[in-house]
């Protein structure tokens, strides 16, 4: 990969998960000295990125981090990012996805006061923190009454962004619908399925259990959204932006394009719907209106939900071979 020469200097926590990952790519690509927080010495960074090694949920040197490094540009995308887990774990959810955000943009205001750098924050939020709304589709507008631990501690960040703002700090709050991509991790369900498809269909697995499987969500493509992030924070005016493709489709669509992807035709025999695997408070429809993004950030999705599905079977479909 061919890099620019170095203009600006951005700080990413959660570097080594998919959206890090991509993120990390595309700055390095445009001439960025990127810096990453990593939670152990064994995690692979992406080449070019300068490695910290920072526990966020038991260590607060976030803040001496940031200030040692003084970045351009900050984006958060730490965060204990299951809502079954956070049923499981609300005072580390509290943590890593709420109190974490806070030590940040303290820090980040303390550099802003001094006046002498050009600073930016963006944290990652979530449609979760919509809860199960009332409107459909979702915009920036749309009232936030979340219904997990995840969500709360989302909805605590997404609050925090727009009182440091009002503060005079440059941190923009970007809502991020489901986004996928092949470096997914099989925690997530849809990459449970497509890897499962793929098994299925290589004779290494047999059958696959699933939880609510009418659920509907607004599926993109895991580097528009990074573009998305990087975005918000070259954008004049910080601000609140919904990212989503404006399309929904049920887990069932997303199980059935999978399957058609991997040749397994007998899918409906090969997938059970599991008690154990139906989520609280999970909502039935997630749908964004990404109108604002669109017209403010020139941003657009550009991969179709059917490609996302065939991209990750193929992925681990060629795991197998």
């Amino acid at each position: 990969m061919t890099r620019a020469p170095i203009t600006r200097r951005a700080l990413i926590t959660g570097v080594t998960g998919q959206d890090g990952s991509y993120l990390a790519e595309l700055l390095l690509a445009r001439g960025y000295e990127v810096h990453g927080v990593t939670r152990d010495a064994d995690e692979v960074v992406t080449d070019g990125v300068v490695a910290h090694e920072l526990d966020l949920a038991t260590d607060s040197a976030i803040a001496q981090l940031i200030s040692d490094v003084e970045p351009n540009e900050i984006y958060n995308l730490a965060a204990l990012s299951s809502v079954y887990q956070s049923w499981q774990n609300p005072a580390l959810t509290a943590r890593l996805n709420g109190a974490v955000v806070a030590e940040m943009l303290a820090a980040v205001k303390l550099i802003h006061d001094r006046g002498n750098t050009d600073i930016r924050f963006v944290q990652a939020s979530s449609a979760e923190i919509f809860g199960a709304p009332n409107e459909s589709p979702q915009n920036e507008e749309t009232t936030v009454r979340p219904t997990s631990p995840y969500g709360a501690a989302k909805a605590y960040a997404h609050g925090l962004v727009g009182a440091y703002r009002t503060a005079g700090v440059a941190a923009s709050s970007v809502i991020l619908y489901n986004h996928e991509s092949p470096r997914r991790p099989e925690t997530f369900v849809t990459r449970k399925i497509t890897a499962a498809a793929a098994r299925i269909s290589a004779g290494k697995q047999e059958t696959l259990e699933l939880g609510n499987m009418e659920a509907q969500r607004d599926w993109g493509w895991a580097p528009d959204y990074a573009d998305a992030l990087m975005r918000a924070a070259k954008h004049s005016k910080p601000d609140d932006f919904v990212i989503a493709t404006g399309v929904s489709h049920s887990v069932r669509d997303f199980v059935a394009a999978a399957f058609e992807r991997a040749g397994v035709d007998d899918w409906q025999d090969r997938v059970s719907v599991s008690e154990t695997l139906l989520r609280t408070g999970d909502a039935a429809l997630q749908l964004g209106d990404a109108s604002k993004a669109r017209k403010v950030l020139g941003w657009s999705p550009t991969v179709k939900f059917d490609e996302i599905v065939a991209a990750m079977v193929d992925h681990d479909l060629a795991l197998l071979s």
